[in-house]
C-alpha cells in the first residue's frame, strides 16, 4: 500500500480526530474476529439445545413439550429484543451495547447452570436471548460507525464473515452439546456462555474502537413504543406455535395490539418502530418480507426434514445431524462466495430459484431414498441459504437510514426470527401427531408455492436489478461511506430519516 493511499484511508471524518484503535483496527481480521465473535452466541444457544431437551426433562420430570418452552423463550427474547438492543446501539454506541450484551450472556449462562427448576432455566434462556441480540444489531452499526470514521466502505468479506459466522456456528451446537453433556451433563450446555462471552469481551476490548461519549435519552427509546412492539410480536408468535389449536383470539389481540402500536408510532416524536421511513422506504420493508419469508422455508426445512428423517427415514439422532453438516457447510462457503458480488439482484434471485427448487425435491423423496439424494438435497438448500442471508443483508444494509442501522439490523433479525418460529407451527401442522411421507409431500407443497411466490416478487421488483452492494457502486467505485448505496434507497429515506 502506498503511503498516500494509507493516509487516505486514515484519514478522520469531518468533526473530529479517530477514536483509539480505529485506524489502526481499519478492517483488518482483529476488527471481523471481534465482530463476529459475539455473532456466534445467538446460533449455538439456539441449536446446541436441541440435543439437552431429553436430559433436562429428565431432570426436571417433566414431558417434551413441557421443555419446548426452552426452544421458545429465546425465540421469543431474540425476536423482541433484537430492534431495542440495536436501538440502544445506536443511541449508546454499538461498542458499549456489545459487552453489555456479553455480560448478559455470561449471566444467563451462570443463571443456567445453577438452575433449581425448569422455571429458572426458563428465565435464563431469556436472559440468554437478549444477551446474545446484542451481537449481530451492534455489530452492523460498528461497521457503519468505522466506514464513516476511515472514510471507506467495508469490504465485502466483512458483512460477509457475520453471515458465516451464524451459518457455520449453528453446525457446532449439537455436536459440542452431546459433547459437553457426555463429559458433565446438561448444565454444562448452558456453563459454556461463560468463557465463550468472555472471550468475546477480551476481543472487543483489544481490538474495537471505542464509542464516543454518549448520554442515555430515554425519550428518544420510546420505551411504550417498544413494549406495545413487544406484546404484539409475542401474541403473534405463540399464535403461530399453535397453530393446531386454532387460538384465533391470540391473532386478533396481536391485531389489537398492532393497531394500538401504529397509532402510537405515528404520533411519537421519535418513534421505536418508524412507520413512517418503512412506508416510504419500501426497498428495506420488501427486504424484511423477503427474508422472513426465505428464512420461513428454510427452517421448515431444517426442522421438518431433520424430524422426517428419523420418524419415517429410520435415521438415528446423530445420522440426521450428519446430514446437515452439508447444507450447513454449503452455506457457508457459498456466503463467503457471494459476499463479494457487486450486485443484489442477481444472488437474490439465483437463492429463489434454489429455494424453489430444493423444495420442489422434497416431494421426490421418501422413506428409503438412497443416502446421496439426501445429502443432495441439503447441498441444495445450503446454497440457497448462503445466497440469501448475506445478500439480504447487504441489501438491508444499503437501505437502512445511516443513523438507524442498528434498530434496522435487529429488525432484519427479528423477521428471521418471525419466519423460525412460524416454521415450527407449518411444520407441525403438515405432520401431525408423527412425521411420514406423506406429511412430507404436504410440507413440500406448501414450501414450493411459498417460494415461487418469493421467486416472482424477486424477479419482478425493479429496484433490485439496479441496486449495488455497499460495497461497490453501479460502475465499480466505491460509495460514500456510511450512506446508502442503492438508488432505490437513496430516494425512499424521506420525512424525518431523510437528513439521518
Amino acid at each position: 500500500m502506498s503511503t498516500s493511499n494509507a493516509s487516505r484511508r486514515r484519514r478522520p471524518a469531518p468533526g473530529g480526530s479517530l477514536p483509539r484503535g480505529a485506524a489502526e483496527t481499519g478492517f483488518g481480521r482483529r476488527f471481523v474476529v471481534a465482530t463476529s465473535a459475539g455473532s456466534v452466541l445467538n446460533p449455538i444457544n439456539s441449536s446446541i439445545i436441541a440435543v439437552a431437551l431429553v436430559a433436562v426433562g429428565r431432570s426436571f420430570g417433566v414431558s417434551a413439550a413441557t421443555t419446548t418452552w426452552l426452544v421458545s423463550a429465546l425465540y421469543l427474547a431474540t425476536a423482541a429484543g433484537q430492534p431495542f438492543i440495536g436501538r440502544l446501539a445506536d443511541q449508546l454506541g454499538p461498542r458499549r451495547v456489545y459487552l453489555a450484551g456479553l455480560a448478559l450472556v455470561a449471566a444467563g449462562g451462570l443463571a443456567g447452570w445453577l438452575a433449581p427448576s425448569l422455571g429458572v432455566l426458563v428465565a435464563a434462556r431469556v436472559i440468554l436471548g437478549l444477551g446474545t441480540s446484542a451481537a449481530y444489531p451492534a455489530a452492523m452499526a460498528m461497521v457503519r460507525r468505522q466506514a464513516h470514521r476511515l472514510r471507506r466502505d467495508p469490504p465485502g468479506s466483512v458483512l460477509g464473515a457475520l453471515a458465516v459466522a451464524g451459518q457455520a456456528t449453528m453446525a457446532v451446537g449439537p455436536p459440542l452439546g452431546g459433547l459437553l453433556i457426555a463429559v458433565g451433563g446438561w448444565r454444562l450446555t448452558l456453563l459454556i456462555n461463560i468463557p465463550l462471552a468472555a472471550a468475546g469481551a477480551v476481543f472487543a476490548l483489544a481490538w474495537l474502537p471505542t464509542d464516543e461519549p454518549a448520554r442515555l435519552r430515554l425519550a428518544a427509546l420510546d420505551l411504550p413504543g417498544a413494549g406495545l412492539f413487544t406484546a404484539t410480536l409475542t401474541a403473534l408468535l405463540v399464535f403461530v406455535m399453535n397453530l393446531r389449536a386454532h387460538p384465533w383470539w391470540l391473532l386478533a389481540t396481536a391485531a389489537v395490539l398492532g393497531a394500538a402500536l401504529a397509532r402510537r408510532e405515528l404520533a411519537a416524536r421519535s418513534p421505536f418502530l418508524d412507520v413512517r421511513m418503512l412506508a416510504h422506504n419500501r426497498a428495506l420493508t420488501t427486504t424484511y418480507l423477503r427474508f422472513g419469508l426465505t428464512m420461513l422455508v428454510t427452517y421448515c426445512f431444517i426442522y421438518g426434514w431433520t424430524l422426517w428423517l428419523e420418524q419415517a427415514a429410520g435415521k438415528t439422532a446423530s445420522a440426521a445431524g450428519l446430514l446437515m453438516l452439508p447444507s450447513f457447510a454449503a452455506a457457508a462457503g457459498v456466503s463467503a462466495l457471494a459476499a463479494h458480488s457487486r450486485r443484489i439482484w442477481p444472488p437474490l434471485a439465483a437463492g429463489a430459484v434454489t429455494l424453489t427448487a430444493g423444495s420442489a425435491s422434497l416431494l421426490a423423496l421418501h422413506g428409503h431414498s438412497p443416502v446421496w439424494i439426501l445429502a443432495a438435497v441439503s447441498v441444495i438448500f445450503g446454497v440457497q441459504n448462503g445466497l440469501s442471508v448475506v445478500t439480504n443483508q447487504a441489501a438491508m444494509y444499503a437501505q437502512a437510514p445511516a443513523a438507524q442501522t442498528g434498530t434496522a439490523a435487529g429488525l432484519l433479525r427479528t423477521s428471521m426470527y418471525l419466519g423460525a418460529i412460524a416454521s415450527a407451527g407449518i411444520t407441525g401442522f403438515a405432520f401431525g401427531a408423527r412425521a411420514t411421507d406423506v406429511g412430507l409431500h404436504h410440507l413440500a407443497v406448501i414450501l414450493t408455492i411459498t417460494s415461487a411466490v418469493l421467486l416472482a416478487a424477486t424477479v419482478a421488483d425493479p429496484g433490485l436489478r439496479h441496486a449495488a452492494t455497499p460495497v461497490q457502486g453501479k460502475h465499480g467505485g466505491t460509495t460514500k461511506p456510511g450512506l446508502p448505496a442503492t438508488p432505490v434507497a437513496a430516494h425512499t429515506m424521506t420525512g424525518r430519516t431523510a437528513g439521518a
